[in-house]
């Protein structure tokens, strides 16, 4: 009897799993909490790929006893990389992330993204991202989990890199779905501004669509003119 992958289904979040899908774990975090660290911060972006609106930055400060809370709790799992859950999924997330950690969000505008290239942007997003969840909780982060393989730049932090982060580790799994939740409201809004573009449906992203209607409307104001948008649309 050929091999067939198990799946089981919960119909109230709408998860289909499977016994290969990557669920990101605590041991990163645990590692920390063992040293006698407990501010461990996650960080990711969403939203360096498109061709227009900001990259925007999310951080999830996440505590063992607030882990031991939830982590019998359904939702729990929906906290995995972005990229594998539904809008509706991410939205559900989202909400279930905000409850039970702290957050915090940054961005770099379309005009940082021209001014200062969008790889600099990225990491000034982050940064105003752990900036923000300080304020929040009134204490700097110990360690940032970053996803990625390269460090912050300019920051006394202390920081590990961790490449598929947002696949592998919790806290930013967690900071993922914040940067790319938040993002997509950001440009749900960004639509009603500019409708011909259809940024609700897209985000931004270089559709076949979007590049059409680049052709045919030339860049608009939150357009990235760095990434020579018009000369790729003809």
């Amino acid at each position: 009897m050929p091999f067939e992958t198990q799946k089981r289904l919960d119909t109230k979040y709408h998860i289909l799993y499977t016994d290969n899908m990557i669920l990101p774990t605590l041991d990163q975090e645990k590692k920390y909490w063992g040293e006698g660290l407990k501010i461990v911060v996650g960080i990711d972006e969403a939203g360096r790929g498109p061709l227009a609106g900001p990259v925007v930055a999310g951080a999830a400060a996440v505590f063992p006893e607030s882990v031991k809370k939830i982590e019998k709790l359904p939702e729990f799992k929906l906290v995995r990389d972005s990229k594998t859950l539904s809008a509706r999924q991410r939205e559900e997330a989202f909400d279930f992330i905000a409850v039970n950690f702290p957050i915090g969000v940054g961005f770099s505008s379309h005009e940082t993204i021209d001014r200062i290239n969008i790889l600099e942007a990225s990491y000034l997003a982050m940064k105003k991202a752990a900036s923000d969840l300080k304020r929040k909780m009134g204490s700097d982060a110990e360690v940032l989990l970053v996803d990625g393989r390269s460090p912050i730049p300019n920051t006394s932090t202390r920081q590990e890199n961790i490449i598929g982060g947002d696949k592998f580790v919790f806290s930013i799994a967690a900071a993922s779905i914040v940067a790319k939740v938040t993002r997509d409201r950001m440009m749900v809004g960004l639509h009603q501004k500019f409708p011909h573009y259809d940024f609700a449906r897209h985000k931004g992203y270089g559709t076949k669509f979007h590049f059409e209607m680049i052709k045919k409307h030339g860049p608009c104001e939150i357009h990235r003119k760095s990434f020579r948008l018009f000369q790729k649309s003809l």
